[in-house]
């Protein structure tokens, strides 16, 4: 879960996720590309229609799924993050991949905390969000209510070895004096928040560390 995102104290947030870590995932995403959970989302959207469609992502750091959709079809994205460490490299691809037109990136924006700072968009997407938000299902909720069409998320598996290994790094980041903490949640409540909101699930992938929901409205 060392990927993970998200401390709830957004002034804390640059500390866990620095301008290093986002070098990092940017290097990563130059030289392979999409990661195979990362490929199973962008797939998924793109299988029940992208063309001339908005997106808007929750924490998408540098914007490697943003990107690859926009190659796809869609026509414009948003991005909403605490971090500030992902900007110049997000700006990069961007400028590199020649859609800077299309796509805005909004800094210290909690979606959860105020859901009417951004407009709706067919797409919403949270990609390792929810596992690191104190309340997913507030978080689900407001995504599920700016999303027209489709909310795809990501989580891990509430498995022993999941609980285990999260608990572990959170131990860990008490110990260094950090206020990031790492979340479990339920995937069934997670679910069933999207259904509260309109939402049928229509794509579920298990893995052994990143489990994909993808639901529609019907």
């Amino acid at each position: 879960m060392a990927s993970c995102c998200g401390p709830d104290d957004p002034d804390r947030y640059d500390e866990v996720f620095d301008e290093e870590f986002a070098r990092s995932v940017a290097r990563r995403y130059r030289r392979n590309g999409l990661t195979p959970v990362e490929r199973r989302i962008v797939d998924y959207v793109t299988s029940t229609g992208i063309a001339g469609a908005s997106v808007l992502e929750v924490g998408g750091g540098v914007g490697e799924l943003q990107r690859e959709l926009l190659a796809r079809g869609a026509s414009r994205t948003v991005n909403l993050e605490l971090s500030s460490a992902y900007e110049a490299d997000a700006r990069r691809l961007v400028e590199h991949a020649g859609v800077s037109g299309r796509v805005t990136r909004i800094l210290g924006v909690d979606l959860a905390r105020e859901p009417d700072s951004v407009d709706d968009a067919d797409v919403v997407l949270l990609h390792r969000v929810v596992c690191c938000y104190p309340d997913a299902e507030r978080l689900l909720g407001a995504a599920a209510d700016r999303a027209r069409h489709m909310v795809v998320f990501s989580h891990p598996p509430r498995s022993l070895l999941s609980r285990a290994t999260v608990a572990a790094g959170n131990l860990m980041l008490r110990l260094r004096g950090r206020s990031y903490r790492g979340f479990v949640h339920e995937p069934a409540a997670m679910v069933a928040v999207l259904r509260r909101h309109g939402l049928e699930p229509r794509y579920r992938h298990r893995g052994l560390i990143w489990c994909v929901v993808g639901a529609t409205r019907s």
